[in-house]
């Protein structure tokens, strides 16, 4: 699967090929190494159906013309609001809260990117603002929050598929505060945005104002009416998680919202609900696919011998295995490309591994969720690089393996590693 996702092939053709050869040399015959993946990809259903939710609410979101109208007002302040250090970490906290707030408050992901960057390269360029900064405030703000808050995109990554698999793979996760498990990992994000914003990209960087004024500017038609609406629905859809502890039902109320109040038209809602599902559509079936997976690392019979085996390779030593496990987890998200779609895999193997050698719930939580974060900020195939890269290169002078890939692995994969060694050692 590694290999394969390395070499560039799709990531779901990867995990199916690998769930084959898995059950075949593991000696299963065919039928049963079908079935035990088929019993996998029930499991990722939900999540799956929860991102074609978030995506449709996605692209309500971006039609009201709230997205926009917020670029449309930071644009008016940056350029009447005085000296250029001041604009300049003005938009550095503009770029920052939206990124954060795409994961949480108002879950639209990278959606928001496409709409909200393009408008603000013409002040980024007169700021002379090194859009490879601009790269690592995008993708700490895409990344960051889900492995830290259980709300939004993050109750989908801590509480469902970490904890989820977690429990299912045999360790009682009952009172595990997972916020306390990811806060020390958080910290290395966070020293690694600092690196980034006050050292390594500090200097003026130029750009060619020429090619960014002829890039055409997109524009939405705004209406007061469908902004109000959109700030309603963002508010019902997260009240409605909050009540309810579903992502799911959380965004079908928002997208309902859009619908009663006529700001998507009843014959405009299967395209919109289409988009959206287009949009999040990769990650669902990556997402599935790699449940499917587990389940036949687990039907296999395998993942007890190669746990014993890893335990004498390590010579019991929890500080050799916790930095073994997260620099395999790192690998793994770089070759897949999603943190979400890496815990299932890590699960089968990391859980009875942390039983063996003795870690604690908490420090088994925090090893697990860090794997799976690593590699999604430097992953070439992620959508917390692809998405900033989207954005900022519509002029073509940001490159997106030198100038936003490079930077996050260096800035983020490093920092978020050593923490979470030390939060394997500590917790």
């Amino acid at each position: 699967m590694l290999a394969l996702s390395l070499a560039r092939v799709h990531v779901v053709i990867s995990l199916l090929l690998a769930s084959l050869s898995a059950g075949l040399l593991a000696g299963m015959d065919l039928a049963q190494t079908l079935a035990a993946f088929n019993k996998g990809i029930a499991n990722g259903a939900s999540v799956a159906l929860s991102y074609a939710l978030l995506g449709a609410f996605a692209v309500a979101i971006a039609k009201s013309g709230l997205p926009h109208a917020l670029a449309d007002v930071a644009v008016r302040q940056l350029q009447h609001g005085g000296g250029k250090t001041r604009l300049k970490w003005l938009l550095i906290l503009l770029l920052a809260t939206v990124s954060v707030m795409s994961q949480n408050l108002v879950p639209i992901h990278i959606a928001f990117i496409p709409l909200l960057v393009p408008p603000l390269l013409y002040v980024m360029a007169r700021l002379q603002l090194d859009r490879r900064l601009v790269a690592c405030v995008l993708t700490f703000g895409l990344v960051t929050p889900y492995m830290l808050f259980p709300v939004g995109f993050g109750d989908i990554f801590l509480q469902q598929i970490l904890l989820g698999n977690i429990a299912k793979a045999g360790m009682d996760v009952r009172g595990v505060n997972v916020m306390q498990a990811m806060a020390i990992p958080a910290a290395g994000m966070l020293a690694g945005l600092l690196l980034a914003v006050f050292v390594s990209y500090r200097k003026p960087r130029h750009y060619d104002l020429g090619r960014i004024e002829n890039v055409e500017r997109t524009r939405s038609k705004i209406r007061p009416r469908a902004l109000w609406t959109a700030v309603v629905a963002i508010a019902a859809a997260f009240a409605v998680q909050l009540y309810s502890d579903s992502m799911l039902l959380g965004a079908l109320a928002g997208f309902l919202l859009f619908l009663a109040s006529g700001v998507v038209r009843w014959h405009e809602a299967d395209n919109v609900f289409g988009e959206g599902m287009k949009m999040m559509a990769m990650i669902g079936f990556i997402m599935i696919s790699a449940q499917g997976f587990a389940e036949v690392l687990q039907a296999s019979g395998q993942i007890g011998p190669l746990v014993a085996a890893s335990a004498e390779l390590f010579g019991h030593s929890r500080a050799a295995a916790a930095f073994v496990m997260l620099l395999v987890g790192l690998l793994v998200t770089l070759g897949i490309g999603s943190s979400f779609s890496t815990v299932p895999i890590l699960t089968a193997i990391y859980v009875p591994l942390c039983l063996q050698l003795g870690f604690s719930p908490l420090a088994t939580v925090s090893i697990i969720g860090t794997a799976g974060a690593l590699g999604d900020a430097g992953s070439p195939a992620s959508d917390s690089t692809l998405g900033p890269t989207a954005g900022l290169n519509v002029d073509g002078q940001h490159d997106h393996m030198r100038d936003t890939v490079l930077p996050t692995f260096l800035h983020y994969n490093l920092p978020l590693l050593a923490a979470g060694w030390l939060a394997a050692l500590v917790l």
